[in-house]
């Protein structure tokens, strides 16, 4: 499972969180009866992990580079507005906790350090900061179809199979990340959307409940509600690599 976070705080702030568990057994499910595929664990940690980060630092670069578009430069100053991941990792959530689940044989889990990002600057403040979020889910939705295409060359030239693990794990994440952060629940993505439509003053309201939003969303993913959204992404996996 993979997912990213988007919360203001003060003048507003973009973050990642971002929560998986992906497993051989997994793969040569989906992909039985397609390909004869076997990469061993080390193999498939390292590939997880390139995609994971690829797939944050990505989808946090959007963040900023939309912001300067709309008129806010203040990821662009700061220099997080680079595909180097250095400046987007957070040492707890980025590599100890990470590390630890991956050791431990648990689900990669862990998040990135905020893209600064502030709303006085846009000219429609509501507006453009849903545009600026949706640049997230957007950036992973467009690596989602470029794993894509990889997968499909891959195996038609009869490429290795770490190539073909890539091309999955690729997809999986990104499409997993595009979907749960569209979910309307403050901090997520989703929410800037909704809040882009409602009167103002309800936009602050249904806004302000996200400094419950993490306790929200790790509860409901702890419950397993997002099961659903999962399969979805799955069998979108399943679709566009057939």
């Amino acid at each position: 499972m993979i997912g990213s976070a988007v919360r203001p705080s003060g003048a507003g702030v973009l973050t990642s969180l971002t929560v998986g568990g992906i497993t051989g057994s997994t793969l040569l499910s989906v992909l039985s009866g397609q390909v004869s595929l076997y990469v061993s664990r080390p193999i498939q940690i390292v590939l997880m992990v390139f995609v994971l980060y690829l797939a944050i630092v990505v989808h946090e670069v959007s963040h900023g580079f939309v912001a300067n578009l709309r008129g806010d430069p203040t990821a662009k100053r700061l220099g997080r507005l680079t595909l180097n991941p250095i400046p987007h990792i957070d040492i707890f959530g980025s590599i100890i906790i990470p590390g630890f689940m991956i050791m431990t044989g648990g689900p990669i889990i862990g998040w990135a350090k905020p893209v600064p990002v502030d709303i006085r600057r846009f000219r429609d403040p509501l507006g453009d900061f849903a545009i600026t979020s949706l640049a997230g889910p957007a950036s992973n939705a467009l690596q989602a179809l470029v794993y894509v295409v990889l997968f499909h060359v891959a195996s038609a030239l009869g490429w290795p199979s770490w190539v073909l693990f890539l091309g999955y794990v690729g997809v999986l994440i990104n499409l997993i990340l595009a979907i749960f952060n569209m979910i309307p629940i403050p901090p997520l993505d989703g929410s800037r959307l909704v809040a882009a439509v409602l009167p103002t003053q309800l936009a602050v309201q249904y806004l302000s409940i996200e400094r419950f939003g993490f306790i929200i969303i790790f509860g409901l993913l702890w419950l397993g509600a997002f099961r659903v959204l999962f399969r979805v992404a799955e069998g979108l996996v399943r679709t566009l690599l057939a």
